[in-house]
């Protein structure tokens, strides 16, 4: 019993050790690895090159797929080409199974020591997490060791030795099992290793072939299975993927006869054996099927055809639940899907100044439910990067989740005041038949025109991070301020002068620029986070944010 759990604990270190590589690599080269993906669609060949690369380094032909099929349902490339890219993957990782299956245990405490010291001192940094991919590649040699030992402990034992006469090659069961523990285990890779070590004196090569293919077959369905939430045009890659494994899976059975006969005499070892298969098996994949790409693309759109776009209010448009498996890849998503949300406060407010003009009531109450649609942008935002393991994030995408935070938080707040702003035009302007003055119908277009521009430049900001154009937007605060000093003050000499339609509509004027100077509060707040990254944010802050606070009324917040 306790030579069986010395085997279960080192199974689970290896996957452990895998995953530590994984979420380490991305870490340190996320954006940059995306950035290869997505230069490198010219053609299918290149693209498979970059597949191969990338997956090399990542160490999951399943967190490649991810990657592609967030680009597919971001419409950045075409699916042959996402399809090629995965080609790619699947015969990466069968080369580090490859260079795992030498006798690489010396270099396993050397990996885990430096890789501690680095994640130890340098922690939240990108050297440390190159300490944490260290770790991971030390944790697996030695698992891959502790598998071997406890594997020949086991096999010693008569009994065991006695049932593993017993077996015989059920090649169906053995493409089941080994699909099921590459889902279970979340790599292919590991499974691939174990198998590889069990092939020496436990199950035999030819069990060891079918578990191999099996699992392959696993880490194609696992990426479905990953995807299964999320739209159809992310879920396609992987798919494609999958019926690549199917076919590559019903042609090997038949080859393996030959690999037995002809592979022996010149690699007698079972584990290198096993592990050549899985390489060939996926070079035989990918350039069998490198040339119907389009052909199973084609495919892929029938089974799984695009549904018709709606309205892009109607739902959040750019959270890709298969993206959080790539925690920078999934900070990125949210932060397209927060400017979307700035695209409808934006509409909204735009919407003010032709409801002031035209008395439009139903376009008012449009653009009231407007903030529904913001609200529910809000949430779905905030519960998305909830999901994201803030654990797997550097510092600097670590800021950039708090930066995402506060400006949803502001667009959210923007859009309650234009919607409690539409309410008061509706109530005191529109429904009583007041208008404004020109003086004051000229003050109040000054204003809105100058916000929106702010707004522009606020969205500019949280895309860019640009440190001076964050300065612009925080000394628009002051300036718009003054501006509102200076309205206000107009306006109550209109009022001395007893002109008619300032004296109508004198609470509703004084209400909207107080409205509209608050917003434009909430719109150079984004400017702060940028700032504060960059150490160049005033002393005065705090004294200002408490004079702001003063001067606003008690009850408008």
């Amino acid at each position: 019993m306790k030579h069986l759990l010395n085997l279960l604990a080192a199974i689970a270190l290896l996957v452990w050790g895998t995953h530590l590589v994984r979420t380490g690599v991305l870490r340190v080269l996320g954006s940059k690895l995306r950035q290869v993906l997505a230069a490198s669609m010219g053609n299918r060949l290149t693209a498979a090159l970059s597949g191969l690369g990338v997956t090399a380094l990542v160490q999951s032909s399943t967190a490649t797929a991810l990657i592609t099929a967030s680009f597919v349902g971001r419409g950045l490339i075409t699916l042959p080409a996402a399809l090629a890219v995965m080609l790619g993957a699947d015969i990466g990782t069968s080369v580090m199974a490859v260079v795992f299956s030498f006798d690489l245990s010396w270099l396993s405490p050397l990996f885990i020591f430096v890789g501690v010291t680095l994640f130890i001192l340098r922690q939240g940094t990108q050297v440390g997490d190159v300490g944490r991919v260290l770790i991971g590649l030390g944790l697996m040699l030695l698992a891959l060791q502790l598998v071997s030992q406890a594997t020949h402990v086991l096999t010693a034992n008569p009994a065991v030795q006695l049932m593993l006469e017993s077996l015989t090659s059920d090649r169906m069961l053995e493409i089941l099992v080994g699909a099921t523990l590459a889902v279970l285990s979340y790599s292919s890779l590991a499974v691939v290793l174990l198998t590889a070590t069990l092939a020496i004196n436990v199950v035999g090569i030819d069990v060891a072939l079918g578990l191999v293919l099996g699992a392959n077959l696993g880490s194609g369905l696992l990426a479905v299975l990953t995807t299964a939430k999320a739209n159809r045009a992310t879920r396609q890659v992987p798919l494609g993927n999958l019926l690549f494994k199917l076919m590559g899976v019903a042609i090997a059975p038949a080859l393996i006869p030959f690999w037995l006969r002809w592979v022996p005499p010149w690699v007698p070892d079972p584990a290198a054996q096993t592990v050549l298969f899985h390489l060939c098996f996926n070079l035989m994949v990918g350039l069998v099927f490198i040339g119907l790409t389009g052909t199973v693309a084609h495919w892929v759109e029938k089974l799984l055809p695009l549904q018709k776009a709606g309205s892009a209010l109607e739902r959040p448009n750019h959270l890709d639940p298969s993206a959080l498996a790539t925690p920078s890849l999934a900070i990125s998503c949210a932060a397209r899907e927060a400017l979307h949300q700035a695209d409808v406060v934006e509409t909204m407010l735009r919407g003010v100044m032709t409801v002031i003009r035209t008395n439009d009531l139903q376009l008012s109450q449009d653009l009231r439910k407007m903030d529904d649609t913001v609200d529910d942008l809000y949430s779905a935002i905030k519960y998305y990067l909830t999901k994201i393991s803030r654990e797997q994030l550097n510092e600097k995408e670590g800021r950039r989740w708090t930066d995402i935070i506060s400006f949803t938080i502001n667009m959210e707040q923007i859009g309650d005041t234009v919607e409690r702003v539409l309410l008061d035009i509706e109530d005191k302007k529109i429904r009583k038949g007041r208008e404004f003055s020109e003086a004051g119908m000229t003050e109040i277009s000054a204003m809105h025109a100058r916000l929106l521009d702010n707004l522009r430049l606020g969205m500019s900001v949280f895309l860019d991070g640009d440190v001076r154009d964050a300065q612009r937007l925080l000394e628009e605060k002051v300036r718009f301020r003054e501006m509102e000093r200076e309205y206000a003050s107009s306006h109550l000499e209109r009022l001395t002068e007893r002109a008619a339609p300032s004296m109508e509509s004198s609470s509703l004027h004084i209400d909207l620029i107080s409205d509209l100077k608050r917003i434009n509060s909430h719109i150079c707040s984004i400017a702060y986070p940028i700032l504060d990254s960059a150490g160049a944010l005033a002393p005065s802050r705090l004294r200002e944010s408490r004079l702001q606070s003063l001067e606003t009324p008690h009850g408008r917040h």
